[in-house]
């Protein structure tokens, strides 16, 4: 059974361009594999608290020496890694905010980046360890970045989820979506044609 986790980081939930597109194409994997597992983490609707001294302290203070709070933090931690491991299938909802990312998700990113756990440093350089996965991201902008030096996304993106050994990495944009109506419904057709046929 193939396991489907689905991360959506617009600040507008299920409402936003990018988590719309994310369910376009989750459901449309549903169909064609009826016995998936989805594990779904709304990143406005369930927060994660951004990354302060004291909860990076947590992870890198050793099991047995934590305090109870600290326990606390790399529980929520292994809760959110945990998911990852499961899935064999990631779909992120991601909307650019501002020219970078969702904050949300970036927080959710220092929660899940963890030495020794997500990946882990060698002689010859860090080796991530969530392998064997496939990812989609669903990019959503307001205006036309894709292939400048404005899209600070996507770059970052996909190093970073390399970092942690998930290198299948494939993305969907829908650009344009405030510059026009004409534009929005294009740019959206587009892009739903393309889930549709990755989906396929």
């Amino acid at each position: 059974m193939t396991t489907l986790l689905q991360i959506n980081a617009s600040i507008h939930s299920g409402n936003g361009q990018s988590s719309q597109l994310a369910n376009q194409f989750v459901a449309a994997f549903r169909q064609r594999e009826p016995g998936t597992r989805v594990i779904q983490r709304d990143l406005a609707t369930d927060e994660v608290p951004h990354l302060t001294a004291e909860r990076f302290g947590a992870f890198v203070t050793k099991p047995e020496e934590r305090s109870a709070g600290q326990h606390a933090v790399a529980a929520y931690s292994d809760t959110l890694i945990n998911e990852l491991k499961q899935a064999d299938v990631i779909v992120l909802g991601l909307p650019m905010y501002n020219f970078g990312l969702p904050s949300q998700l970036k927080a959710y990113f220092d929660h899940i980046a963890r030495a020794g756990v997500t990946f882990k440093y060698t002689a010859t350089g860090p080796v991530g360890l969530l392998t064997g996965k496939k990812v989609y991201v669903f990019a959503a902008r307001g205006g036309l970045y894709a292939g400048t030096p404005m899209d600070t996304q996507t770059s970052y993106v996909r190093d970073f989820l390399r970092f942690l050994g998930m290198a299948d990495v494939e993305f969907v944009y829908a650009e344009g979506l405030a510059i026009s109506p004409e534009s929005k419904a294009a740019s959206l057709a587009k892009a739903g044609a393309e889930v549709a046929r990755l989906a396929a």
